[in-house]
């Protein structure tokens, strides 16, 4: 079989297709909360730095945990994304590669 009509095949198989349609709503989802999550921080020190700079605990500001906020959560939606892709993106793949062949 040539390699164009095996990409036909694969482009057709409606696991594929499933696949694709997936991964893009994934994707999408991560991407935009990933957005929302640094360009609101960044929309914070633009337009609310007296909020930013108001004490929290002592002498730590909310700066700092929001900050912290942003990046852990930002290491946790890409764990979320390893983890949607190690159990469910991988075996997705295995199973149509053992079936188109």
């Amino acid at each position: 079989m040539t390699e164009g009509r095996r990409g036909v095949r694969i482009q057709e198989d409606p696991e594929f297709k499933t696949l694709v349609s997936q991964k893009t709503i994934i994707s999408f989802v991560l991407t935009v909360l990933e957005l929302f999550l640094y360009f609101g921080f960044i929309w914070l020190i633009a337009y609310n730095k007296p909020f930013l700079s108001s004490k929290f605990y002592g002498v730590i500001t909310w700066g700092i945990p929001i900050a912290v906020g942003t990046i852990i959560l930002s290491w946790i939606l890409t764990g979320i994304y390893v983890l949607w892709a190690n159990n469910k993106y991988d075996t997705m793949v295995k199973n149509i590669r053992e079936k188109i062949g």
